[in-house]
């Protein structure tokens, strides 16, 4: 008998126990054993029926995609034929869903007679997120169960519904308050003695009569922007919409090719990359799970401008108190003002309802003293990107709060090594590069300088996850990890405009590749100004390299992005939707001029070769010099703080996927062109000399 798998008769019915931590999983051995104690039952003349459950807070939350890619073990059962002869069984089969029943669970379920739920169970089919669709029959028994419209939506958006809906629409058949057991044993003798009658859920075909096409082709336009470049969620839709018009065996069928076509895509591949690149980004070498960490009751923001407020609302959202401080009452009052501003849009909107908005609104206070923030268990200091007022900032800091206040810097390039010497606390200091808009974007860098101890960055990266973003831990450097490879990419973008692109054609081909902008209207949101300013820092550290004229340049006609209506593009007032500009067109040939360089013609292949080569390039030499723990976190934060799209994997899983030789090819020759900028990275030299890629890689 397996250790994850219990069999026992109770009263004449068998009970099967899945006991696989933490999800219940249905890998290879739980789906052998499943299906040879179900064939025990069936052949057993004194088991009357079988109840499938589960041990802890899950029924099953899928399938084991750790085993995707792996072929099947000779004597195991594919999921589907498992669910299939449940379903045909002669014996009742009774689902007692002790927790979540996700995936191919939620499959599993669907395929036995009947489904009984603890009142705290959620059921869906969230395979689109991991770009694919069920594969289990659930496109094809859902809509049967719950109509086709429920049925898209959970399994389009991968939404899962709780136990009350799921009863209400179908999807199971009582919510059972005490013994759910007992209660599916009682029901398993009860259908044992009407066997004619019972409920197969593939013969159930009263929702799927009859329904209006409009149905699935307004599914494809809801979709068509969110989803574009993508099959999964549009098969979602053709696989649905099949139970409508075909038999249900037919409709398994179908299922199970589009399954496994898109299981073994790039698209399916890449997505469940990011699932586990997520899972992994909270896994330390050198700071175990036990390491102790500081309660944060507490906490204080520098700067009440944008990015100030936006770091206060995380913490109000989930019940910590915040204190925004800034230099006078009425700088405070305008960054407060903004908050409530931002709150109310929520309200209007129907997110946030007004009592919670008042809640979450009396937990941020403004103060214009820091002697007001001396008990704060961390501050965060998110002030205009100057060294010498940081350091002029922490240093206060350090003489007014009590010893044990973590000192963060919201920094998006400056050296925070330099900025905790200015204090007596090094230890005690870290980088929490939140990404604009700070209450939005789920991104958030945790900086690890060379004196941060465990105990801070443990502390850190666990309010990370306290406040709902994604942790990712790096280490200091020039722009840290995102930033340092979006500067070369930006930076090789403006020179091939300077050459003979133009900036709508690069953002069409960088848009099209699946990011939600290109880098000059990404310029333009951030501000033209910004850049500029960025960029005469780094001239200290590359001067010697070419630099971007045509940066300056435009930043010299005032133009500065959406902030004043004209930037790379042009801007109606209260537009964000920028038009390409004439005059900016002009400037550029003027550069090109300028430079002495004949303008050429650039395919929308090298654009996008140029631009992500150079980015997966800066990547390895991330890599390389320690500011990222693995090649897949830097997947992650191009993900969340840049838009990487999910279904390509982010910068470094793209780069395994399209041949690692043939992207270190390109990156030889965009040396030849822009020098240093892009000098090949040593890490990508030696792993194509020795056939490996980016997941081969380890500090």
């Amino acid at each position: 008998m397996s250790n994850i798998i219990t069999f026992e008769m109770r009263n004449n019915v068998g009970v099967i126990t899945i006991n696989n931590p933490p999800a219940n999983a249905l890998n290879f051995e739980v789906k052998k054993h499943i299906s040879e104690n179900f064939d025990f039952c069936m052949s057993n003349s004194e088991c009357k029926g079988l109840v499938i459950t589960s041990e802890g807070r899950m029924f099953i939350a899928g399938a084991d995609i750790s085993e995707f890619g792996i072929e099947t073990p000779e004597g195991i059962p594919e999921l589907e034929d498992v669910i299939r002869k449940i379903e045909l069984a002669p014996k009742p089969v009774i689902a007692a869903l002790n927790g979540m029943a996700l995936g191919g669970g939620m499959e599993l379920a669907m395929g036995c007679h009947y489904r009984l739920a603890d009142p705290s169970v959620t059921v869906g089919q969230p395979e689109v997120n991991l770009g694919f669709i069920p594969g289990g029959g659930g496109t094809q028994r859902l809509p049967r169960l719950v109509g086709p419209e429920l049925a898209l939506e959970m399994i389009v958006t991968g939404k899962p519904i709780n136990a009350t809906k799921a009863f209400e629409a179908g999807a199971i058949d009582e919510i059972i308050d005490e013994d759910l057991v007992e209660s599916a044993i009682q029901l398993a003798l009860s259908q044992a003695k009407k066997p004619d009658e019972l409920r197969r859920t593939g013969d159930l075909n009263e929702k799927i009569k009859d329904v209006d096409p409009k149905v699935f082709d307004n599914w494809r336009q809801k979709i068509s922007s969110k989803s574009r470049n993508m099959r999964s969620p549009f098969e979602c839709i053709n696989t649905v919409e099949a139970a409508t018009k075909i038999g249900f065996d037919a409709g398994l069928a179908y299922e199970r090719e589009v399954f496994i076509e898109l299981r073994d895509s790039d698209e399916g591949k890449s997505m469940r990359h990011m699932f586990f690149a997520e899972r992994g980004v909270a896994k330390i070498p050198d700071i175990p799970k036990e390491t102790k960490t500081q309660n944060i009751n507490k906490v204080a923001i520098i700067g009440s401008g944008t990015m100030g407020g936006g770091i206060a609302m995380n913490f109000a959202n989930v019940g910590i108190p915040a204190v925004v401080v800034d230099i006078n009452e009425d700088a405070l009052k305008i960054g407060l003002d903004r908050v409530k501003n931002n709150y109310l849009s929520s309200v209007a909107k129907g997110r946030m309802s007004q009592e919670k908005m008042d809640q979450t609104m009396n937990l941020i206070s403004g103060a214009t003293n820091y002697s007001e923030i001396a008990d704060s268990d961390i501050v965060i200091e998110a002030v205009f990107e100057d060294m010498d007022l940081k350091k002029k900032i922490f240093k206060e800091l350090d003489q007014v709060c009590k010893p044990e206040t973590i000192l963060a810097s919201n920094t998006s390039t400056l050296d925070i090594n330099e900025i905790a010497d200015s204090t007596n606390r090094p230890d005690k200091v870290c980088g929490t590069h939140f990404f604009s808009p700070a209450n939005i974007m789920k991104l958030l860098e945790n900086v690890r300088t060379e004196k941060s101890s465990k105990e801070t960055i443990a502390t850190v990266m666990g309010l990370a996850k306290k406040i709902k973003k994604t942790g990712v831990l790096v280490g200091v450097g020039d722009g840290f990890v995102g930033n340092r490879m979006l500067h070369i990419s930006a930076r090789i973008a403006e020179f091939m405009v300077e050459e003979g692109a133009l900036p709508w054609q690069i953002d069409k081909v960088i848009y099209d590749f699946g990011f939600p902008m290109g880098p000059f209207s990404m310029n333009d949101l951030a501000g033209v100004d910004v850049r500029y300013l960025i960029r005469q820092e780094q001239k200290k550290l590359y001067g010697e390299r070419r630099q971007s004229v045509i940066i300056d340049n435009v930043y010299n006609t005032g133009r500065y992005g959406q902030k004043t209506n004209a930037g790379w593009y042009d801007y109606e007032v209260g537009s964000r939707k920028g038009k390409p500009s004439p005059l900016i067109e002009d400037l550029i040939i003027q550069t090109s001029t300028q430079l002495g360089i004949k303008r050429r013609t650039f395919s929308d292949q090298e654009i996008l070769e140029t631009y992500i080569y150079s980015m997966i390039n800066t990547g390895a030499k991330v890599l390389e010099e320690k500011l990222a723990i693995r090649a897949s976190d830097i997947d992650v934060i191009w993900h969340y703080g840049y838009g990487f799209p999910r279904y390509k994997g982010g910068p470094m899983f793209y780069a395994d996927l399209i041949g690692l030789h043939k992207v270190y090819d390109g990156i030889c020759e965009l040396n030849e062109k822009y020098g240093d900028w892009v000098r090949p990275a040593e890490l990508i030299e030696q792993l194509v000399r020795e056939g490996k890629g980016f997941k081969d890689f380890q500090l």
